[in-house]
């Protein structure tokens, strides 16, 4: 009877801390919905962020208020205080490292979803950016999640969007003159759809000249075709200017007459048009659907920007005709606002079969 009794009495610093803890599981629960209702590929990195700074947070308010002395609430806030700063240390090169770094790159704002970037050994385009990691995806179309921090550690090389400088290198003759390769790669960079090319002599080897031909691909998007075109110009361009492209020590190895040439016949090809080695639909499709994902999130940012600002202009309009110029603006800005909203809906929904 008496152990009834004792546990009838404390039953109401039960039931108070029960509901503390249900009300902060309830609290978490309700902004991480909210979160992932408004989630995109350009806010995830901030809900993240918050929801690691709400969960700490809450956790101190359930210490603060669970129905405890203030001793005992006092060695709590101790503990907590002790295994955030034990986390801290001991998570500072992985967990809380890659978030801080994390943090550091959103603050840099090198890159975003879509571009090209050269990480160390790893190519590809950026299809995701969060707290602790970034997603590219690589020319062989699969995914690579690389650390924040190794990114924060790492020279980070961005394409810029404007255009970047696609090059090839060969290894030709002493025998031809440089002026006649120099004029055969120039063509071909020309025939490369490559804009302002030019030409360097890279090394005199002891038996080849090293020649390098560049050109500005102002397309990024096509890069990874644009090398391709550049080394195949290089190949015709050189072949039908009766120029060899072989090391002249293979004449000491295999005999051939000296006016041999190794230079394949060209074959007759079909007229058809010749597509690109690899089509960027294909080999970057996640990466494109997360540009076009944050390109039309800051388009909708700017639309409610501008809704804001006309809103408030039919409420100062000094007149019913400046008032009705601004409604009508209003409608147009609305009806855009929808089309985007279904079309982030869309490419989400596609990102997220894609994942799954």
């Amino acid at each position: 009877m008496d152990r009834v009794l004792e546990f009838l009495s404390g039953a109401p610093v039960l039931l108070h801390s029960a509901a503390v803890l249900a009300m902060a599981v309830i609290v978490l629960g309700v902004l991480n919905r909210i979160l992932q209702r408004n989630a995109g590929q350009s806010r995830r990195f901030r809900h993240q962020l918050t929801m690691l700074a709400a969960t700490l947070v809450t956790v101190l308010a359930v210490i603060l208020a669970l129905p405890l002395d203030a001793e005992t609430q006092g060695q709590l806030l101790g503990l907590y205080g002790i295994l955030v700063s034990a986390a801290i240390a001991l998570s500072a090169s992985t967990l809380l490292g890659n978030a801080m770094a994390g943090i550091m790159l959103k603050t840099v704002r090198n890159f975003r979803s879509g571009d090209f970037v050269q990480v160390g050994d790893h190519f590809g385009r950026v299809t995701e950016r969060g707290l602790f990691h970034t997603e590219i995806q690589t020319p062989d179309r699969d995914l690579t999640t690389l650390p924040n921090l190794f990114l924060a550690t790492t020279p980070v090389k961005v394409l810029r969007s404007s255009g970047t400088v696609v090059s090839a290198t060969c290894s030709l003759g002493y025998d031809i003159h440089h002026g006649r390769i120099e004029e055969l790669l120039l063509a071909a960079a020309a025939k490369a759809r490559l804009e302002d090319a030019f030409v360097q002599v890279l090394q005199l080897g002891d038996f080849s000249v090293t020649y390098k031909v560049a050109g500005l691909l102002k397309d990024v998007k096509s890069l990874l075709a644009a090398r391709s075109r550049l080394r195949t110009a290089m190949l015709d361009v050189l072949h039908e200017g009766d120029v060899e492209i072989v090391s002249p020590s293979f004449r000491n190895v295999r005999n051939y007459d000296a006016d041999e040439t190794f230079i394949p016949d060209r074959p007759h090809l079909a007229a058809v048009p010749v597509q690109d080695a690899a089509p960027m639909d294909v080999v970057f499709d996640k990466a494109e659907e997360a540009e076009s994902l944050a390109t039309l999130e800051q388009r909708r940012q700017q639309i409610r920007k501008e809704l804001k600002e006309v809103q408030q202009a039919v409420k100062d309009a000094v007149s019913e005709q400046a008032a009705e110029r601004s409604r009508k603006r209003l409608a147009v800005l609305q009806a855009r606002l929808e089309v985007i909203e279904q079309g982030i809906a869309d490419r989400r929904e596609g990102i997220e079969e894609d994942d799954g």
